[in-house]
């Protein structure tokens, strides 16, 4: 069991370390929800399932805290809202929940940030669509398979690997990495 849980480790360290790559996609994103922030702007969220959790976590650190005590900045997690949620999903269909609320609450110049290992969530792609349409920064943060998000995006963060837990480390990684650097830059 103990070598198990050590390969486990291994093949994390490995993926965590090959999110390098990404540096140069890390810091414009980056730069992006900072430019946001200072234009009075602010950023949505989704996803499903371990990609909804990604999604609260983020904007939680966003509006409470990362490391320094500071104004809060404005982020939502669109699934977050359950009425919401089963509501549209009910009276429209789950692949809708987000587009109906990036419809009513994205503005141009927000950031829009969509969750999902596959890359192909049909639900996260319209809300996606909708905030490109909009006229929001698109991001989408998926695993590295050829997937439909990356096609529609701005921004397609592609973590280095195709296997779910790990592509799920690396989202909150990178989330962690983007909360740093914007909070770092916004509250010097």
């Amino acid at each position: 069991m103990e070598d198990k849980i050590i390969s486990i480790l291994n093949e994390s360290i490995k993926v965590k370390e090959a999110i390098k790559d990404l540096a140069p996609q890390i810091r414009k994103v980056s730069e992006e929800i900072i430019k946001a922030y200072r234009n009075k702007k602010k950023v949505v969220l989704f996803g499903n399932g371990g990609s909804a959790a990604d999604a609260q976590h983020i904007a939680a650190e966003f509006v409470g805290k990362f490391y320094k005590n500071r104004e809060s900045l404005p982020s939502l997690a669109f699934h977050t809202n359950t009425s919401s949620v089963t509501a549209i999903a009910n009276d429209y269909g789950y692949d809708i929940i987000f587009e109906r609320q990036v419809n009513a609450f994205v503005e141009e110049g927000d950031i829009a940030i969509g969750i999902s290992t596959s890359g192909n969530s049909p639900n996260v792609i319209k809300g996606l669509a909708k905030a490109k349409e909009k006229g929001a920064i698109t991001v989408g943060m998926t695993g590295q398979t050829q997937n439909k998000i990356e096609e529609i995006v701005d921004y397609c963060l592609k973590m280095p690997s195709t296997d779910t837990p790990r592509i799920q480390e690396c989202h909150i990684t990178v989330g962690h990495i983007i909360c740093y650097l914007v909070e770092n830059e916004l509250f010097e």
